[in-house]
């Protein structure tokens, strides 16, 4: 009997641990590539930190259909923001783009959510040439490849308030970044 309990906790812990590597992210909240250097799906955005919400936001002048977008930062990453006023490295942006409607269930005004119709993921890693990289998933993608730098990076390199971060349009994190100095007025007076 004395043999068989150091045996079952030898065979509980083993179980653990082969569990809690299973089901961890090694780097919780960080960029993970694919082996081509295509940025892997993050699965868990939604347990990260919400920064704000947007409905029908476009750069252009003539828009589609109006969406919502929500975007989540990591916790570790919002942290260090909170004390510095600037992004770490390996900090992503997720923009969870979902449908709007006006219409169903007992709602009379206003706009609801509705599905997701893809992500949009902001990175600032050193491994990029520039630092900032932007990705986009829809709903089956599960990796995908940095979009050109003449699309997204651009406008973010003229437009962002802070680095790269169109920080104009968080309202709890404008005060943080005008703190610490790093944020841009300029940024919110573009024609």
């Amino acid at each position: 009997m004395r043999r068989l309990i150091p045996a079952a906790l030898v065979v509980v812990a083993l179980a653990a641990t082969i569990l809690l590597a299973a089901s961890s992210d090694p780097m919780p909240g960080r960029p993970q590539y694919s082996g081509d250097n295509q940025l892997l799906r993050p699965a868990d955005y939604r347990d990260w930190t919400f920064l704000s919400s947007g409905l029908g936001m476009s750069y252009r002048a003539q828009a589609g259909h109006e969406m919502f977008t929500n975007v989540f930062v990591p916790q570790w990453a919002y942290q260090e923001f909170l004390k510095s006023g600037k992004w770490p490295d390996k900090t992503m942006f997720v923009v969870e783009e979902r449908g709007a409607a006006s219409k169903g269930s007992i709602n009379k005004v206003g706009h609801y959510q509705t599905d997701r119709m893809g992500i949009g993921v902001e990175v600032k890693d050193e491994r990029f040439p520039d630092k900032w990289a932007y990705f986009n998933f829809d709903e089956d993608t599960k990796s995908a490849n940095a979009n050109p730098k003449a699309g997204c990076w651009s406008c973010h390199e003229q437009h962002a308030a802070v680095e790269h971060v169109f920080m104009q349009f968080y309202p709890t994190l404008k005060p943080v970044a005008k703190k610490f100095g790093t944020y841009r007025e300029a940024a919110e007076n573009v024609q």
